[in-house]
C-alpha cells in the first residue's frame, strides 16, 4: 500500500459520503481540500480535522470548479487524487414532469463531473500523475420506477468515468465508486411524494457513508501500477 501523504479533493463534502471520505483521509494523513454550497457545514467539517482545508463551491460552474482546483495546486502545490462526489436524487415518475428537478441533477451529477474533470486533468498530465475518482451510484447498472433520470445521470457518470480510464495516459488512475443504499440527505431532496414513501422503505437497510470511505481510501491507498477501476458497495441485505 501507499503511505505517501497526498493531496486530495472531495466535492459535495458537506454531509454523507463526502463528508466521511474528507474526515477519513485527513484522518489518514492526506491533505483534503473540501467542497460544497454550504459554507456552515463546511466551517464545521474544517473544525474536525486540522488536515482538512474547506472552500465554497458550486460544481455546477464550471469557473468555480476550476478555482477550486487552482486553490490547492497553489497552495499545495500538487493535486494528487480528485473524489467527484457531489451529487442530488430528487427521484420522481417521468409523468410527474417535475423537469426543473431534471434539469438539476443534469446539472450537478453530468456537469458537475464533466467540470471536475476539465478542471483537474490539466494539472495531472503536467505532473505525468492523478487520480480521479467519480462517486456513481448502483442506479448506473439498474433502473426502477422513479429512478429514470437518476439513473440516466448515473449511468452517464459511470460511462464518462470508463471513457476518462481508456482514454487516460496509463501514469493516471481512474476509479469508480458504485454505493448502494447508504444513509445520506439524498433522500430528503425527493419532493415527490410517491418517491419520497418507497425510498423510505427501500433505505431501512442502508449503511454508513463510512463504508464508501473506507472503499474509496483502500483505492487511493494502492500502489501507482495498481488501478482499481470499479468497486460496489452494497448492504448485505440489498439484493436489487
Amino acid at each position: 500500500m501507499e503511505s505517501t501523504k497526498k493531496v486530495v479533493l472531495v466535492t459535495g463534502a458537506s454531509s454523507g459520503i463526502g463528508e466521511a471520505v474528507a474526515l477519513r483521509l485527513a484522518g489518514e494523513g492526506h491533505d483534503v481540500v473540501a467542497g460544497a454550497r454550504r459554507r456552515e457545514r463546511l466551517a464545521a467539517l474544517a473544525e474536525r480535522h486540522d488536515n482538512i482545508r474547506v472552500r465554497r463551491l458550486d460544481v455546477t460552474d464550471r469557473g468555480d470548479v476550476a478555482a477550486f482546483v487552482d486553490s490547492a495546486v497553489a497552495e499545495f502545490g500538487r493535486v494528487d487524487v480528485i473524489v467527484n462526489n457531489a451529487g442530488l436524487m430528487p427521484l420522481s415518475r417521468l409523468d410527474a414532469l417535475l423537469v426543473d428537478e431534471w434539469d438539476r441533477m443534469l446539472d450537478v451529477n453530468v456537469r458537475g463531473l464533466l467540470h471536475g474533470i476539465a478542471a483537474v486533468l490539466p494539472v495531472f498530465q503536467r505532473q505525468g500523475n492523478g487520480h480521479l475518482i467519480t462517486v456513481a451510484s448502483v442506479g448506473a447498472h439498474e433502473v426502477v420506477p422513479t429512478s429514470a433520470v437518476y439513473s440516466a445521470t448515473k449511468f452517464a457518470t459511470w460511462a464518462i468515468t470508463e471513457g476518462l480510464r481508456l482514454e487516460a495516459d496509463p501514469s493516471l488512475r481512474v476509479t469508480t465508486i458504485t454505493p448502494g443504499v447508504v444513509e445520506s440527505e439524498l433522500a430528503e431532496t425527493i419532493s415527490d411524494p410517491v418517491a419520497r414513501e418507497a425510498m423510505r422503505e427501500y433505505r431501512k437497510n442502508s449503511i454508513s457513508p463510512d463504508a464508501i470511505a473506507r472503499a474509496i481510501s483502500f483505492a487511493v491507498d494502492q500502489p501507482a501500477d495498481v488501478d482499481v477501476n470499479e468497486i460496489i458497495i452494497r448492504p448485505t441485505r440489498q439484493r436489487g
